[in-house]
């Protein structure tokens, strides 16, 4: 008997965690620049979070949807404090699952079959996730029936081209890349692309699986282009680890009965969770806090000279090597025991570190990569 290994895998086994230090089945310490994937958003650990799930476990876990739930009230008005505009709140539990309800419900709103993503995107592995994954490698036989049209960043004349058959149910973007590679939309052609969505009857879908939730040094990443979004999706570092995930429908779209559904999605737990980790960055000030380590990154890079150029945006950051940085990351794992990652373009080290970082931490990064570029 074995795992259907589908991993690449360090032999490393973590066993506990605090803050952004992890530590492996033989004692050594290791350092998180990477969050596993950006999920870990307030740090591993940490008091107030780890006593909120306590807490809630101490009253009820999960109950299905059946029945009300309070604390999803709760969240929705949280998050939506954040907004500049009502938004609904559906809940659900994984970043894929986001994306695919995001825009079954567009389908559903504009009774239209396509989807028009860009390219060296990345929304997630299920079915129509997936098909709008730029990723051919992934996609199964099964995948490839939806209609999906893939374009670059700045191509609005592409664009225009393809909504103006008003045929696109939704455009689906992630203002950071993040598999892609950390690459960002200018704010002209993200402006550009919300006129043609309004203009031809096509929902703006804004990604915010892996930028939302303060990472890129706003609550969500598209504010900084001053979009306006029919949906927003998010996950990941929504519950610093507690698998929660869901959308954010403007208050226009009336909901529908029986249109979206989930068994797992929206539980105490969950909510609990998320709430916990906007606690948080409320009272830690984490968004300002990573706008604000983003400028302490960029001089540090400055003033270590790396050969690279700065990618992304808040703790959402990276660096772009022009040449493959793979012998790179493995000597900051297995010499400096930090983890940071990859992306599909393999010149590019992501840098996801949870939002509480310090900037000791940041220096300390830096110079660690300024060793092995000497």
């Amino acid at each position: 008997m074995s795992l259907y290994q589908v991993y690449a895998q360090y032999p490393i086994t973590i066993v506990s965690a605090n803050g952004m230090q992890l530590v492996d089945d033989k004692g050594d310490i290791y350092l998180d620049y990477y969050g596993g994937h950006a999920v870990i958003s307030v740090g591993h650990g940490h008091p107030h979070y780890t006593q909120a799930l306590h807490d809630q476990l101490d009253r009820i876990a999960f109950y299905s949807n059946v029945i009300e739930n309070p604390l999803q009230v709760e969240l929705d008005q949280r998050i939506n404090a954040h907004l500049e505009e009502p938004y609904q709140l559906f809940m659900c539990s994984t970043g894929a699952e986001a994306n695919e309800n995001a825009m079954k419900l567009a389908s559903f709103k504009t009774q239209r079959k396509k989807i028009l993503a860009f390219k060296n995107s990345f929304h997630g592995r299920t079915s129509a996730a997936v098909a709008v994954t730029d990723s051919p490698k992934i996609w199964a036989p099964l995948n490839t029936g939806h209609e999906v049209d893939f374009v670059p960043f700045e191509d609005l004349e592409t664009c225009e081209q393809l909504l103006s058959s008003r045929a696109y149910a939704a455009v689906i973007i992630e203002t950071v890349q993040g598999v892609g590679g950390l690459d960002q939309p200018s704010v002209e052609f993200a402006k550009g692309l919300q006129q043609l969505c309004e203009a031809h009857g096509s929902m703006l879908i804004a990604d915010e699986v892996q930028s939302g939730f303060g990472r890129t040094g706003a609550f969500f990443s598209y504010q900084r282009f001053g979009l306006s979004p029919d949906i927003i999706s998010m996950a990941k570092g929504m519950g610093n680890g507690f698998p929660v995930a869901g959308i954010m429908v403007k208050q226009q779209y009336q909901a529908v009965q029986g249109e979206l559904g989930t068994t797992f999605g929206g539980n105490f737990l969950a909510c609990r969770a998320a709430l916990a980790v906007i606690d948080i960055i409320e009272n830690e000030n984490l968004i300002a806090h990573a706008k604000r380590l983003e400028q302490v990154f960029r001089k540090a890079v400055s003033e270590a000279s790396l050969p690279a150029t700065i990618k992304g945006a808040g703790l959402m950051i990276g660096l772009d090597f022009k040449a493959p940085t793979a012998e790179l990351r493995k000597k900051l794992l297995f010499e400096d025991h930090l983890f940071v990652g990859s992306s599909s373009n393999p010149n590019v080290v992501r840098i996801l570190p949870a939002l509480t970082i310090d900037e000791e931490a940041i220096i300390h990064l830096v110079s660690c990569i300024k060793k092995h570029c000497a």
